[in-house]
């Protein structure tokens, strides 16, 4: 296999999307030194932020996360070759990491369906996917679980959250979603996916729809978390 990637790197190498070296053929997606500098999560840091951003909101009941989110850093500049530059793939394999991660916490959760959460059908048209469908599918790789990709719909096209605070985005993003296929959810466990996790407002609304519709427990996860 190596072999066979040394041949199409030849012709057209692959660039890591952070520091924009050609990667070894034994890189996927992101190369060794790159990924070595991304900080990981720790069970402190993930209690802390579970507590911050979801623990009085009695909608989602567990949380997990892969890395921490550094602004102008190695992630930063991942997530942005895969939300802005076509970098889909790259989805899939961080899905996969999160879910070598994350397989203790899927089996005591006891997850029945995974679900990206969903762009507006504008946003997914200038953009040209959801870049939280495959991360989604990556995880459905590692952990063999369906990915429901049809069953919640985002209904009102928000305004970028990067520079809002908790109570704006929490206003930005109420009521934005609804349920297209409610039967498919009734009484199961459901894992909700983003690329990156701020203050849980997106995660806690498309939450809620899902539980007043029948769900049995939401849980949550992420490639990183961000302050």
């Amino acid at each position: 296999m190596e072999f066979i990637t040394e041949i199409f790197d030849f012709f057209l190498p692959r660039l890591c999307p952070s520091c924009k070296i050609k990667l070894l053929p034994f890189d996927r997606f992101v190369c060794y030194s790159c990924l070595n500098k991304i900080q990981k999560t720790n069970e402190k840091r993930l209690q802390s932020e579970f507590e911050k951003k979801f623990d009085n909101k009695e909608v989602v009941s567990g949380f997990t996360s892969l890395y921490v989110f550094e602004k102008d850093k190695e992630l930063q500049h991942i997530i942005h070759s895969l939300k802005y530059n076509g970098r889909f793939l790259i989805g899939t394999y961080l899905g996969q990491e999160l879910g070598k991660k994350i397989k203790n916490e899927i089996q005591r959760w006891n997850i029945h369906m995974i679900l990206p959460v969903p762009l507006h059908q504008l946003k997914k048209a200038e953009r040209g996917y959801n870049q939280s469908f495959y991360i989604a599918k990556g995880l459905k790789k590692e952990l063999n679980i369906p990915v429901g990709s049809k069953i919640i719909k985002r209904k009102k096209y928000t305004q970028s959250q990067t520079t809002m605070n908790l109570i704006e985005r929490q206003k930005n993003i109420q009521e934005a979603f609804r349920l297209k296929n409610d039967k498919k959810i009734r009484g199961k466990n459901i894992l909700l996916i983003d690329d990156v996790i701020t203050t849980g407002a997106t995660i806690s609304e498309c939450g809620k729809v899902l539980l007043n519709s029948g769900a049995n427990r939401i849980y949550a996860a992420s490639i990183a978390i961000a302050d």
